[in-house]
């Protein structure tokens, strides 16, 4: 159920990929995995887990892993929506395809990078799950592999 986004290397450790217990995905950058549903991890990620749970909740106690895990997998099978704004970090759908909010325009998204901005459109299809556009519209700032 725990859909995590962690750093490629943590403390020498080698694992075989798609080996037990993990099934590895591999992301353009956080903005991605974020909207496909993932969280920061709390091993090999925690300055991030905790930042991105503290601002999911909103309040001083910052949100749990289970909790946050039982509110993405529903998000997710809810799919994209429509709204006329998504905060910066977020993944939006174009005829074009997927492109990233960031620096006030959009940068559509292929396998070698963003493209050049464009303007936001007045309604967006939002690829992001909502919780996830919560806690970016919150403050949390993902890594972005913008290159526009």
């Amino acid at each position: 159920r725990a859909w995590i986004c962690c750093v490629l290397e943590f403390k020498n450790r080698q694992r075989v990929v798609m080996g037990p217990g993990y099934t590895e995905l591999f992301f353009w950058d956080e903005a991605c995995a974020l909207a496909a549903g993932h969280r920061p991890c709390f091993e090999c990620r925690r300055a991030d887990a905790l930042a991105f749970a503290f601002a999911w909740s909103g309040e001083a106690v910052r949100a749990t892993a289970p909790q946050m895990d039982r509110d993405l997998a529903k998000a997710r099978a809810e799919g994209p929506w429509i709204c006329d704004a998504a905060p910066e970090g977020a993944m939006v759908a174009l005829p074009e395809g997927p492109a990233l909010v960031a620096q006030g325009a959009l940068h559509l998204w292929s396998p070698d990078g963003y493209g050049a901005s464009q303007p936001l459109p007045r309604r967006l299809r939002v690829l992001t799950p909502r919780p996830i556009c919560t806690v970016l519209a919150r403050g949390y700032r993902p890594q972005m592999g913008l290159n526009a």
